[in-house]
């Protein structure tokens, strides 16, 4: 394959990072640069998401696979990212095409959530072919069973939990923990299971506070030396529901929001192979002619699916966690 692209005409991909970060961002991009040099493409970073894609000038520059030298170890993204909410209007993203339509670049590359997907699937309509990669600690691109940071951030909310289940336990004591997720579970269902949790709150339709109370009462009673609650964030405030618990069950409880903690770190092992995977893929689909699509993993295969499809797909990587979280609490 490699022979045969280098004989076409060199073609010109662009790439960015756009909205949240999140940890293997820069696995992904490694990926593309290194993948594209070896199949004979030029990228080019654009610094700041759509923002720099709408500045141009300095914020569009050449890589090379020296410029991401050693970055797949580090959380964050060295092309940086940036919230403009002018780029939602057309003339906006005209310019920004233009930008990129004048250094020859013929294909943009997106890593970042359902934001980044929507100004993603508006630019192919206008004219710029776009391939979307999910990176997002929050687990909510429907079209992709993982997305590039959840293992990480799901990581970092497990350790969390064992560090404070240690101090819980030395006090006979419930934390509660907010984990982020934004309005997706994924996180709060996924670190429930594996934390042992005993009650994992991970959406509105889910919290009932009566039966909370109801539980909390035999942890006292049981003479329980620890309880963990794993709440999802906007479900509730936890700082009140460890109020209410503690008033009404006897039981001591103190509340801990993680918040941006999940963010950052060092991407484990799987955030990199999937970013590394992904990126690869979203360079071939780019050297065949493939834009307006998404890169996603289901079963552990990395497919394709048009953008228009990516954010209405039926996802239902968790269906069976709130059934296993009751069964083994």
């Amino acid at each position: 394959m490699k022979e045969i692209m280098m004989e076409e005409k060199r073609i010109k991909i662009g790439i960015l990072t756009s909205g949240g970060d999140a940890p293997g961002m820069n696995a992904a991009i490694r990926a593309v640069v290194r993948a594209g040099e070896y199949y004979g493409a030029e990228v080019y970073g654009i610094q700041d998401g759509y923002k720099g894609m709408f500045e141009g000038g300095k914020y569009i520059f050449r890589m090379d696979r020296r410029s991401v030298t050693d970055i797949i170890t580090r959380g964050g993204t060295i092309l940086g990212t940036a919230r403009m909410k002018d780029f939602v209007k057309d003339e906006n993203r005209l310019i920004g095409i233009n930008n990129l339509k004048q250094l020859g670049i013929s294909y943009l590359i997106t890593i970042g959530g359902d934001g980044t997907y929507q100004g993603a699937k508006r630019l192919t309509e206008l004219g710029m072919p776009c391939i979307a990669l999910p990176g997002t600690i929050d687990n909510d691109i429907p079209s992709t069973d993982f997305t590039i940071g959840f293992d990480t951030a799901l990581n970092t909310a497990l350790d969390a939990c064992d560090k404070l289940r240690d101090t819980s336990n030395a006090h006979q004591r419930c934390s509660i923990i907010e984990v982020m997720g934004r309005y997706c579970g994924d996180i709060a269902l996924a670190v429930g299971v594996a934390a042992g949790a005993e009650v994992v709150i991970h959406s509105k339709e889910t919290f009932n506070l009566e039966e909370i109370l109801a539980e909390a009462k035999t942890w006292k009673a049981q003479n329980k030396r620890h309880a963990l609650v794993v709440v999802a964030e906007h479900v509730t405030d936890v700082h009140e529901l460890a109020r209410e618990i503690e008033e009404k069950s006897g039981f001591s409880c103190r509340a801990t929001i993680l918040g941006h903690i999940q963010r950052g770190g060092s991407p484990t092992a799987q955030d990199r192979i999937l970013a590394s995977r992904m990126g690869h893929a979203a360079v071939l689909a780019a050297l065949g002619g493939r834009g307006g699509i998404a890169i996603a993993i289901k079963n552990n295969e990395i497919i394709e699916i048009p953008l228009a499809e990516a954010l209405t797909a039926k996802k239902n990587m968790f269906k069976n966690f709130d059934e296993l979280m009751h069964i083994l609490s």
